[in-house]
């Protein structure tokens, strides 16, 4: 049988979005070709590295990441915002060096937003890493990154699933991750039973240990309410862009799957992605 091909739309979400690894092992392993990818923030950073055919290295680098590791990537002497992103950054370049956007073998734009100007940035040439860097830059935590003239933040602000970059591509189909569905409440009893052992918890708790402020570090503070409404945000927009441009299939993740920076559960979110694909699949919708 042959492959449908697909442009793939990975959306923003932080931690969730590994459920994209999940998603795209799936698609690989049933005929489906992916030839163009858009991605704004973990949805670009899932994405660039699979466009260079390395996302194995990124995925290895997961599964092995426990919260003190996730906690030594945060370099916390940032301006505008909490932490730089140059450790982070410094790693991912370990991983895979920095290759260039229009020599990758898949089609490949990652979309932020300018925060002055209002508008989208598509960076579709030039520096996969300074793509990615400028597409990851959630706001309040990650420095805006400035990029050929233009202080950008994450892409999610104003399009969190981008699929107005692959108008013009000739696949089979348009298929669009959105990390900002619906919440399930069977993940709300299991996150009630293990809150207490969230990354969220543990990043609350590395926060008073370095002297932030307690509107930071305390429970319910700008951190975590900030972070709660830049998740509402995003779902709204999500859901007005989908509506007014549906790909051929949505696949969409429930914003309350795990919290912004729980990247020490790759196992499971990546899991997670793969079995809802197997889920649709069965239902006929892939």
């Amino acid at each position: 049988m042959q492959a449908k091909t697909v442009s793939l739309v990975l959306g923003s979400g932080g931690a969730r979005g590994m459920a994209h690894i999940g998603i795209i092992e799936w698609l690989e392993e049933h005929d489906y070709k992916i030839e163009s990818i858009s991605g704004c923030s973990m949805g670009a950073l899932i994405g660039g590295f699979y466009a260079t055919g390395k996302l194995d290295n990124y995925t290895a680098f997961l599964r092995e990441l426990d919260t003190i590791g996730i906690l030594k990537l945060l370099d916390f002497k940032g301006s505008g915002g909490l932490v730089s992103g140059e450790t982070l950054m410094a790693k991912l370049t370990e991983l895979i060096g920095d290759p260039l956007i229009e020599e990758l073998p898949i089609h490949f734009t990652a979309v932020a937003s300018d925060i002055n100007e209002e508008k989208e940035i598509w960076m579709s040439r030039g520096s996969l890493m300074k793509a990615i860097r400028a597409s990851i830059s959630l706001p309040l935590f990650f420095t805006p990154y400035e990029y050929n003239g233009h202080l950008l933040v994450d892409g999610g602000v104003l399009n969190p699933v981008p699929i107005a970059p692959t108008f013009h591509d000739n696949t089979d189909l348009t298929i669009a991750v959105n990390l900002g569905g619906k919440v399930d409440l069977d993940l709300v009893l299991a996150k009630a039973v293990s809150d207490d052992q969230s990354m969220s918890a543990k990043i609350t708790e590395y926060f008073s240990t370095i002297s932030l402020p307690d509107a930071l570090s305390m429970k319910n503070g700008v951190y975590q309410v900030a972070d709660n409404s830049f998740d509402a945000m995003q779902g709204t927009i999500a859901r007005m862009k989908l509506a007014t441009y549906p790909p051929d299939i949505e696949i969409e993740v429930p914003r309350n799957l795990c919290g912004t920076l729980e990247f020490n559960r790759a196992d499971e979110i990546i899991k997670y992605g793969y079995e809802l694909c197997e889920k649709l699949h069965k239902e006929g919708v892939l």
